[in-house]
C-alpha cells in the first residue's frame, strides 16, 4: 500500500469521507490506513490533487477536491467513481439559497427529482445545463437540505 498511486487514491477517499480541517489530521488518517508519509510528501500530493479548503454546511473550512482536480495518476475505475452515476458534483450555500453543480446535461433531470422527492423542504428549483438553484422553504436549515438530498443523491 505504499505506491504513490495508492496513496493519492487514499488521500482523495479520506477527503471525501471525513471533514479534514488540517494537514496534521490528514496525516494521522493516512497513517491509520497504513501509509507512512512525511509532511512534505503530503503537501506535494495535495498540490498534485489540487485539494483546496472550502466551507462546509456549518461554515467550517475543510479540505475538498477542486473542480479542476487532476486525475492523471488515478486509474480509470477511480475516475468513474468520482463522477457519481447520478451526476452530482458540488453544493454550496449563500444565505438560505443553495447552488448545486452537476455534470453537464444532468441539472434538469436532477432538479426534477429534487422537486418530486423533496417537496416538504424545497419550494422549487431552477436548472440550467450544469447548475441548479435550490430554493428551500421558510425555516429549513442547510443541514435539513443536505439530509433530504442525501436520501436520493450521493452527497459527500
Amino acid at each position: 500500500m505504499s505506491s504513490k498511486k495508492d496513496r493519492l487514491i487514499a488521500i482523495r477517499n479520506i477527503i471525501r469521507e471525513y471533514a479534514v480541517e488540517n494537514q496534521e489530521e490528514l496525516l494521522n488518517l493516512l497513517k491509520s490506513k497504513g501509509f507512512e508519509v512525511t509532511q512534505a510528501t503530503l503537501s506535494r500530493d495535495m498540490k498534485q490533487l489540487k485539494i483546496i479548503k472550502s466551507p462546509d454546511v456549518e461554515g467550517n473550512y475543510i479540505y475538498t477536491l477542486s473542480k479542476e482536480n487532476n486525475y492523471a495518476n488515478i486509474p480509470d475505475q477511480e475516475k468513474t467513481r468520482e463522477q457519481t452515476p447520478y451526476g452530482f458534483a458540488t453544493i454550496e450555500f449563500s444565505g438560505q439559497l443553495a447552488v448545486m453543480k452537476t455534470r453537464p446535461g444532468y441539472a434538469s433531470a436532477i432538479a426534477s427529482d429534487i422537486d418530486a422527492k423533496a417537496q416538504h423542504e424545497i419550494m422549487g428549483t431552477i436548472a440550467g445545463d450544469d447548475t441548479i438553484l435550490i430554493i428551500p422553504r421558510e425555516g429549513i436549515t442547510r443541514k435539513e437540505i443536505i439530509d433530504v438530498l442525501s436520501g436520493f443523491i450521493q452527497i459527500k
